[in-house]
């Protein structure tokens, strides 16, 4: 496990730095925490924190276990919230949670995953600001959960930029097999993107309309906030799918027209070609007695009546847009 950061804050400061198993005496105070933020833990690092701050062990379960989706849960007087960040990773998007244990005088962070030392920066950002911090743990749920859903956003504009191209390219062109191999992709990755934010935009809700414990009433509108950025990246998602979609028709559509404009042709051409086949054909049959053989312009009215045929059933096709 990496301690990434064990401390007590008081009157909005950082004071001195805890360790996992101390016992501390809090001033009746809400701006008196603890915070205390790991990344990676063992079972054995978990249990000590567990026994420590009373954690219930479903929360300590799930704290440990990857690939957790969203959710809050309230057990005795304390919450844990499990949110998941978002990041790119060769063009595919991967996830990584943070598990967020919350009680009267302490917060506790598990970060689980790659993304977890993107989230530093909610540190620094509290302990730069003592007028936020001074608010206790309420705040501090607050900033993790803003910068978490805040990061989201970076990742949708570069998704909407590749799909804006994309659906550029197909009207100019025809897609090729890489192109439709990474359609179905990203509409994997904006499919789970999706999910994952419902979850996250229910967790907000329940922070927003729930009386919880741990949590002042006075914080409600900071994750109505939340709730906010939550919505209007989802629906940015919720459209970007839509436009894959219709990438993915319009190609099809265009392929069937191309298909069905050279399938006309070959018609049209075959017709035209099946009048002098015909027509040789016959003059090449082995009868004995062919009519017309022996008339002295008969080789240029065959060949006339070829071209007259031909040239009309190009102009009907032409005319017809079949060729």
């Amino acid at each position: 496990m990496a301690i990434v950061s064990a401390g007590l804050y008081q009157g909005g400061a950082r004071g001195r730095s805890v360790m996992l198993d101390e016992t501390i005496d809090y001033p009746d105070d809400r701006s008196s925490f603890v915070w205390i933020d790991v990344a990676d833990p063992s079972p054995q690092e978990m249990q000590t924190l567990a026994a420590r701050y009373g954690l219930h062990p479903l929360s300590v379960a799930d704290a440990l276990k990857a690939h957790q989706s969203p959710k809050l849960n309230v057990y005795g007087d304390q919450l844990f919230v499990i949110a998941c960040a978002a990041g790119l990773n060769d063009r595919r998007v991967y996830f990584s949670e943070t598990a967020v244990f919350v009680g009267h005088s302490h917060v506790i962070t598990v970060r689980l995953g790659a993304l977890t030392e993107d989230q530093v920066g909610v540190r620094d950002h509290l302990e730069a600001a003592p007028s936020l911090l001074v608010h206790g743990v309420h705040y501090v749920v607050h900033a993790i959960l803003d910068s978490i859903v805040d990061d989201y956003l970076p990742l949708v504009e570069m998704l909407e930029e590749e799909v804006i191209a994309m659906e550029r390219r197909t009207l100019d062109s025809f897609l090729e097999r890489r192109d439709v191999l990474r359609i179905f992709d990203m509409r994997h990755d904006l499919t789970r993107l999706s999910r994952v934010l419902r979850s996250m935009g229910e967790i907000a809700s329940k922070l927003v309309s729930l009386d919880l414990p741990c949590l002042d009433p006075t914080v409600r509108p900071y994750f109505r906030d939340v709730l906010d950025h939550i919505g209007h990246i989802l629906a940015t998602v919720d459209g970007l799918r839509e436009v894959l979609t219709s990438v993915f028709e319009i190609s099809s559509l265009l392929e069937q027209q191309r298909t069905g404009d050279i399938t006309r042709k070959l018609a049209a051409w075959a017709a035209i070609l099946a009048v002098p086949t015909a027509v040789a054909g016959i003059y090449g049959m082995n009868f004995v007695y062919m009519p017309e053989l022996k008339t002295h312009y008969g080789y240029f009215v065959v060949l006339a009546g070829m071209a007259v045929a031909c040239g009309t059933l190009y102009l009907r096709f032409k005319r017809a847009t079949w060729l």
